[in-house]
């Protein structure tokens, strides 16, 4: 998938990255204040998180259950240095247990990273909106 979107559709898109994508965990690509918080935050009330959703800048994870009792993780590891703070977490032990894995600034951890994640690039459009592409 590739299109301009802005806030207006973002339920749209956000309930289509859940309902397309083959794996559950994503990789949220982009320049800061993009939208990919914002992006994360609707497919989490999509996935019918019932929790505070917040960006784990500080905390590197945040952890929301849902109505279905289903686990989301929301990563965001803009601030990380090295990547052994995010195995110091144990990444290993969120990636592979099949629960849903949102994840900002991934490139940050690179060689950590699932081969089968799913990427998701946001970019500003020349028209003021933004550009999603699904990979």
């Amino acid at each position: 998938m590739n299109r301009d979107y802005d806030l207006s559709d973002l339920t749209a898109i956000a309930t289509k990255i859940i309902a397309t994508v083959p794996k559950k965990t994503l990789l949220f690509y982009g320049e800061m204040g993009v939208g990919k918080t914002t992006l994360i935050k609707e497919i989490c009330l999509q996935l019918g998180v019932v929790d505070n959703i917040s960006s784990p800048t500080f905390s590197l994870v945040n952890e929301y259950q849902t109505t279905n009792n289903e686990r989301v993780y929301h990563f965001d590891f803009y601030r990380i240095i090295d990547e052994t703070e995010a195995l110091d977490i144990g990444i290993d032990d969120y990636f592979y247990n099949n629960d849903w894995c949102l994840i900002e600034w991934p490139q940050n951890i690179k060689n950590l990273l699932p081969l089968n994640a799913v990427e998701i690039q946001l970019s500003m459009a020349a028209n003021g909106k933004r550009n999603i592409l699904i990979k």
